[in-house]
């Protein structure tokens, strides 16, 4: 019988507090549990440290460069299989509680069903313009406003999100149970949290009360001492404008971690939903991508240093034992390795897949092949290509200088070794690697054709009636609760778990 998979997928985790399940200072009982269970993956890392290029990766396992979805407004093609298509192909039923940042029309992916709408747009409008370098967006760019006005509140935009998909996925687990359908069943629960706004409800506020992780490892640097891409993201973030205090520090990283525990909490409740309604599943947690935190003066994402590229990744399988395994793999592995777990061939499309099954590694297999990222977006004005490979990471872009970076020996990569003549062999090395998989010339030529083909629609599709692609839940009014074409001694039994106790 093929096995039952929950997927839980937060927004914007930073894989460092994950170093084997959650940091013992952090206040998450319901993933220190899991993780207990967990095969345990300690350096996970996204295709793209960006929210849509990063989640489109990880559901096909397929690059940027080859989905096309090279930032926030890029379409993602509704021909590119992904984990819910192969599954709900080999006789799945599917389903999405939450985000996933799906740009175009098709808001579905191969998911059967859809709970909630996302809390992102998904027409064309966020596209960034290589042909205006340094150009900022106000009103859609990241700006240090997040961190400044980091705090408490009850609710906000972000938490009214999260405890509908937590709502809405529980519901789901119940409705599961029920025994309606026989088919078995692939659940998704994406929440947007971590992500910024740094805002926390109190009661996970006040649990970070004299925490000592407040302030970042690496303090900010001189504007001078980052590397060119870190200025360009710094400028992207409008950081000029604002003055960044440490008690602004302390308070956003503050309510990062309090939003931890708030998914933690959510989490829990369909973990419990699920064992209370006595149904089995494989459970998969993973983030999208990291955020910096104000490691170095940076912050949110779109980076391959590893605050921002860097994620949790942990695989409970029923009756499974925990274990860490840490060589470095990638959210593209997710997708081969949900279809290995459901026992469905990837055959058909796996030359155009850059993932690989996990299942070898967590059997006790090597794993020899570098891990691989991109990132062509906000804040950049070329491709950004990244390898990790046994301790090295080595980062390639066609404007910078570039960079490589000993993980093992430096671990808050602060020592850039592409010009030490002592790592010249390792540097050329990774550079053939690199050169061998990306031609960075046709890569940017390929963006910049996607960018100026989408601002032209965008502009064009916003003149006139204006029909939105964001995504509408169907709920079926006259199929819910009680009608008069239902017998209501079928129905109260029926829709009773357990029965007859």
């Amino acid at each position: 019988m093929s096995q039952n998979i929950l997927i839980f997928m937060v927004d914007q985790l930073n894989g460092t507090f994950f170093p084997d399940g959650p940091a013992s200072w952090l206040h998450a009982p319901n993933l220190r549990r899991l993780a207990d269970r967990s095969v345990r993956f300690a350096n996970t890392y996204t295709a793209s440290p960006l929210c849509a290029p990063g989640r489109a990766s990880f559901m096909s396992g397929q690059l940027p460069s080859r989905t096309g979805v090279y930032d926030n407004a890029a379409e993602f093609a509704s021909d590119i299989p992904t984990f819910a298509h192969h599954l709900r192909r080999a006789g799945y039923r599917t389903c999405l509680s939450g985000k996933m940042h799906f740009v175009g029309p098709d808001q579905l992916h191969g998911f059967e069903e859809r709970l909630t709408t996302d809390i992102y747009p998904a027409d064309f409008g966020w596209t960034p313009d290589y042909r205006k370098p340094g150009e900022r967006i106000d009103w859609w760019y990241h700006n240090m406003g997040s961190v400044t006005g980091a705090g408490v509140a009850e609710t906000s935009n972000q938490l009214e999100y999260d405890d509908e998909v937590a709502f809405h996925a529980r519901a789901k687990v119940h409705d599961l149970a029920r025994g309606g359908d026989d088919r078995p069943w692939c659940l998704t629960v994406s929440f947007t949290h971590p992500h910024d706004l740094y805002v926390a409800r109190r009661k996970y506020w006040d649990l970070y009360e004299g925490c000592e992780h407040l302030l970042p490892r690496v303090p900010a640097m001189d504007y001078g001492d980052h590397d060119p891409h870190s200025q360009r993201l710094l400028d992207a973030n409008d950081w000029r404008k604002f003055d960044i205090t440490q008690d602004d520090i302390r308070r956003a990283r503050r309510a990062y971690f309090a939003n931890i525990s708030y998914l933690d909490d959510k989490i829990g409740e369909v973990i419990e939903a699920l064992e209370a309604t006595r149904q089995e599943a494989t459970i998969l947690f993973v983030s999208d991508h990291g955020d910096m935190l104000g490691e170095r003066g940076l912050w949110f994402k779109m980076s391959f240093y590893e605050g921002a590229s860097r994620v949790p990744l942990m695989i409970a399988a029923p009756g499974g034992q925990g274990q860490r395994i840490d060589a470095p793999i990638s959210t593209l592995d997710v997708c081969p390795t949900l279809c290995d777990i459901a026992g469905v061939s990837m055959d058909e499309v796996m030359p155009w897949t850059d993932g690989q099954s996990l299942l070898p590694l967590m059997h006790g297999a090597d794993r020899e092949a570098p891990v691989a990222m991109e990132y062509a977006a906000e804040g950049s004005q070329a491709p950004l290509v990244s390898l990790r490979y046994g301790k090295w990471k080595y980062n390639r872009c066609a404007l910078d200088p570039d960079q490589l970076f000993d993980l093992q020996a430096d671990p808050e990569e602060l020592r850039n070794l592409a010009a030490d003549p002592r790592h010249k062999g390792t540097l050329n090395s990774l550079q053939a690697k690199s050169m061998a998989r990306w031609d960075l010339d046709a890569f940017d030529a390929d963006v910049r054709a996607s960018q100026a083909r989408r601002l032209l629609v965008y502009q064009a599709l916003r003149q006139g009636g204006y029909y939105p692609w964001d995504y509408q839940p169907l709920q079926k009014a006259s199929e819910r609760y009680m009608r008069n074409h239902m017998d209501l001694n079928v129905l109260e039994e029926n829709k009773r778990f357990p029965r007859g106790e």
